[in-house]
């Protein structure tokens, strides 16, 4: 079984964290080139409000102007994932996994197939919610009364089988925020929050701790 080097970075600034996880992704790039045994990091952190936008993505789908980003106290930036526009926020759990794919012996696929199960599992256990994935839609999904809302977003970037970025879950987010774009460049879907669905405030601290344990299970590590 592989180790895993867990870190909670607590509430961040997005480029600060940004920084520091691209210094751990260089670092095993540079294992790698080296033929050097590479680590697995598993990082949590909470962003204060900002927008981040894919490499691909459309910056249409940012719906407001820089002074209403201003007025809102948001960022803005534009990275190197896969994937569209998203947010980030008080209250969402984000995560990094930065891992090296080959050393698990998974593909890419595999690995969010992965990241996505761990999730679903999380919210049956944990919650009896049901939730899925989406075909041709990356995240994990739950339905509602206004269709199908996305209750936590991935995105993801990969080099030489080591990945950088992750997934954003919702646990007590504020999802006013999510009117200012279109997420994940959907116009047609909704999105929640743990909060949301069961009508309450959640402990975040715990829920990280579970989330943890169910992501280090489908794992393996």
């Amino acid at each position: 079984m592989s180790k895993i080097i867990f870190q909670d970075w607590k509430l961040t600034d997005y480029e600060k964290s940004w920084k520091r996880q691209k210094d751990i992704f260089n670092y095993l790039l540079s294992l790698k080139a080296a033929q050097l045994p590479t680590k697995n990091y598993l990082i949590f952190v909470e962003h204060p409000h900002v927008y981040t936008l894919g490499k691909s993505g459309d910056k249409q789908n940012l719906l407001i102007s820089p002074e209403m980003l201003n007025k809102i106290e948001a960022t803005y930036y534009h990275v190197d994932r896969g994937g569209d526009i998203t947010y980030h926020g008080f209250g969402q759990i984000v995560g990094y996994p930065v891992f090296d794919l080959e050393s698990l012996k998974i593909s890419y696929r595999g690995y969010i197939n992965k990241l996505e199960n761990s999730i679903i599992t999380y919210l049956k256990e944990m919650h009896h919610i049901k939730s899925f994935q989406l075909e041709n839609a990356t995240g994990v999904w739950v339905k509602s009364e206004n269709g199908v809302e996305k209750i936590c977003a991935i995105g993801v970037r990969a080099s030489r089988f080591i990945t950088m970025h992750g997934f954003a879950l919702n646990i007590n987010t504020d999802l006013h925020y999510f009117n200012y774009i279109n997420p994940c460049g959907f116009t047609d879907k909704g999105v929640t929050s743990l909060e949301k669905i069961k009508g309450e405030k959640q402990d975040f601290e715990a829920e990280k701790k579970w989330l943890r344990k169910y992501i280090v299970e489908e794992f393996e590590i």
